[in-house]
C-alpha cells in the first residue's frame, strides 16, 4: 500500500463525503451486505442526527439487524464506509452499547443477573482484572434503573423472557455509552417491560445520548420515537417521525400488506392529533 492510500483510507466521511457530518454518532456511506453473494442491504446511505430515539422500521427480511451488525462489524459489508463522529469503530467503541436480540444469547450460561451487568463495566474495569466493589455497585444501579435490583443473584436461566431482556438492558446502561444500537428490544416483552424500556430509553434521551432500535410495532413508532429509518434492503426514507413517517413512505416500505398499513394509518392519525 502506497503512502498516498494510507492517507485516503485515513481521511474521514466528512472529510471525502461532505455529506456526512462529523457530529454525528452514526454516517453510513454507501454500504452493501451481501450472504453467500446475494445482497441483504444495498448503498445504504445514512446520517444520525445526536440526541434522538431512533426506530429502524421494515418488513421482515428488510436487513433491519444486518444494518446494526454490519456497522458494529459483526458481519462484512461488501462496500461502503462506517463511521461514528467521524471515527472508525476501533476507535469509538468506548462510546458504543449494543443490546443483542435476546433469542441469540446463550441463556443456560451459569451467571447471575449481577454478573451479567458486571460485564458492561469490563472497558473500566480491565479485562482479566477483579470486578471491584465499586463496579458492582454501579452494575446495582443499573439493574435498579431496569426494576431487577431484587433479582440479582437470580441466574439469568431462571429469569422470565422480560426479566432477561431488562437484564441486558441493564448491561447496556452498565457501559455509559453515548451511542447504543438495540435489535428488537421490545421482541416478546409483557407490557410492564415494554413501559420500562421507554421509560429507560426516554431517559438516555435526556441524558444527552442517542440510541438506534430494532423496532417491529407500527402503532407505537410515533409515541416511542424522534427519528424513523424506514428500510427494505435499500434506505425507502429517514427523517422525524412527523415528517417520514407516512402512509405514502409506507407503503414504499412495505408494499400490500394493507393490515399493517391500516395501523399504521391509525398510529399517525393518533400522533397528528396530539400534535394540533
Amino acid at each position: 500500500m502506497t503512502a498516498q492510500q494510507t492517507q485516503q483510507d485515513s481521511q474521514s466521511l466528512a472529510t471525502t463525503r461532505p455529506e456526512h457530518s462529523l457530529e454525528s454518532p452514526l454516517s453510513v456511506h454507501a454500504m452493501t451486505v451481501a450472504y453467500n453473494r446475494k445482497p441483504v442491504l444495498w448503498d445504504v446511505d445514512y446520517d444520525t442526527p445526536a440526541n434522538e430515539l431512533v426506530a429502524i422500521v421494515g418488513p421482515n427480511g428488510a436487513g433491519k439487524s444486518t444494518f446494526i451488525k454490519a456497522c458494529l462489524g459483526l458481519v462484512p459489508t461488501a462496500s461502503g464506509q462506517v463511521e461514528f463522529w467521524g471515527q472508525s469503530y476501533r476507535d469509538a467503541r468506548s462510546r458504543i452499547g449494543y443490546v443483542p436480540q435476546r433469542e441469540s444469547v446463550d441463556w443456560d450460561f451459569p451467571v447471575s443477573a449481577l454478573d451479567v451487568v458486571c460485564m458492561g463495566r469490563y472497558r473500566k474495569i480491565g479485562w482479566c482484572r477483579p470486578v471491584t466493589k465499586k463496579h458492582k455497585l454501579a452494575a446495582m444501579e443499573c439493574l435498579e434503573r431496569v426494576g431487577m435490583h431484587d433479582f440479582a443473584k437470580r441466574q439469568i436461566s431462571q429469569l422470565s423472557g422480560g426479566q432477561q431482556q431488562r437484564v441486558f438492558l441493564a448491561r447496556a446502561l452498565a457501559q455509559e455509552s453515548d451511542l447504543y444500537f438495540m435489535d428488537e428490544p421490545f421482541a416478546g416483552v409483557d407490557a410492564a417491560t415494554e413501559r420500562a424500556i421507554v421509560e429507560v430509553l426516554r431517559a438516555l434521551k435526556d441524558q444527552g445520548k442517542t440510541v438506534i432500535t430494532v423496532h417491529h410495532d407500527l402503532q407505537t413508532v410515533p409515541e416511542y420515537f424522534d427519528h424513523v429509518i424506514l428500510l427494505n434492503m435499500r434506505v425507502v426514507a429517514a427523517g422525524p417521525v412527523a415528517v417520514v413517517f407516512t402512509q405514502e413512505n409506507l407503503q414504499k416500505t412495505y408494499g400490500g400488506r394493507l393490515t399493517l398499513l391500516s395501523e399504521a394509518s391509525e398510529a399517525i392519525a393518533r400522533a397528528a392529533s396530539g400534535r394540533r
